[in-house]
Order: C-alpha cells, then sequence, then structure tokens
C-alpha cells in the first residue's frame, strides 16, 4: 500500500500545529505558565508559552511536521517498494 504523500504531510502538519496550540492554551489556562513550561518545544524560535507564542508555535509546528511528514511517507514507499520487488 502507498501513502499519499501530501495527504499524509498535510495530515500530520496541521495534527502537530493545532496540538501546540492547544497545548499552549491548556498550559496558559490552568497552569499558570513558567518558564520551565514546555521547555521541549523551545526548539522553535519565537516560541513563547503565551497567546502569540502559541500562533507562532503552531505554524513552526505546521511547518516542520509538514516536511517531516513527507519525508516519512516517501521513504515509506520507497521502502515499501524496494521490499515487493524482492
Amino acid at each position: 500500500m502507498k501513502l499519499n504523500i501530501k495527504a499524509f504531510a498535510l495530515t500530520c502538519g496541521i495534527f502537530w500545529g493545532l496540538a501546540i496550540f492547544m497545548l499552549t492554551w491548556w498550559v496558559i489556562a490552568f497552569e499558570k505558565a513558567g518558564e520551565d513550561s514546555l521547555s521541549l518545544l523551545m526548539i522553535y524560535p519565537g516560541y513563547s508559552v503565551t497567546p502569540i507564542g502559541s500562533l507562532i508555535g503552531m505554524a513552526e509546528g505546521f511547518v516542520d511536521m509538514l516536511i517531516g511528514g513527507a519525508i516519512f511517507a516517501w521513504l515509506y514507499n520507497k521502502l515499501s517498494t524496494c521490499k515487493k520487488e524482492s
């Protein structure tokens, strides 16, 4: 079975972008965000646990996983084709 690269990449990008956005707002609403909250997401330049930071993180996360999802789907298709030929 081959994956549709565009659809898979878009799905990954939307999912990860919305996940960062909602997680940031969850921390803002319920945990009174500190500097150490969501420190793993600080790899994105400009991201912070703020309303503007949630939008920046959503955009950067979308692009990040769009590219990552496309690479994963492409690699999956290549490896599954090689397996069938053997």
